[in-house]
């Protein structure tokens, strides 16, 4: 089993925490993430999918 499961859940219901597991460090990428998280929830999910599945 891979974290990447847990990581696709965690992305619907905290997108920075996602990208951090993801990356394993705060970068660009979380910030991005915390912003578009703060402009709506869906762009943040949507962008937490993206460098997750990526």
């Amino acid at each position: 089993m891979d974290n990447k499961i847990l990581q696709v859940i965690v992305c619907l219901f905290i997108p920075p925490l996602a990208v951090y597991m993801k990356k394993g460090k705060i970068d660009n990428a979380f910030w991005i993430n915390v912003v578009l998280t703060l402009l709506g929830g869906i762009p943040g999910m949507l962008h937490a999918l993206y460098v997750v599945l990526m």
